[in-house]
């Protein structure tokens, strides 16, 4: 599965910009595979998918962030050891 970033290359908003650096970032240093792609449509950037089934926008990415559960956002299998999988195994055990 392919996670696919919708982002504006020409934005002139510098909010969006950041917003699209930050997923960016995130998937990279996360070693998360993603794909780069132009917006369709109106959405605004960035938005997010798992191949075509839609996950969410820059703030439901970000609360996903917040709340350690952004491979579940992305549906995606967390891997040993991150903190995410920490908690839903927490969470199994009780």
């Amino acid at each position: 599965m392919v996670i696919k970033v919708y982002i504006a290359s020409s934005s002139g908003s510098t909010s969006i910009k950041k917003q699209q650096q930050d997923v960016k970032g995130f998937l990279a240093a996360n070693k998360i595979e993603f794909e780069e792609c132009q917006p369709r449509g109106t959405l605004s950037p960035p938005q997010i998918f798992n191949e075509s089934k839609y996950c969410g926008n820059y703030e439901a990415f970000f609360d996903a962030r917040e709340d350690n559960a952004v491979y579940a956002f992305l549906g995606l299998t967390a891997p040993p050891g991150s903190k995410e999988a920490e908690a839903l195994a927490k969470k199994a055990q009780q």
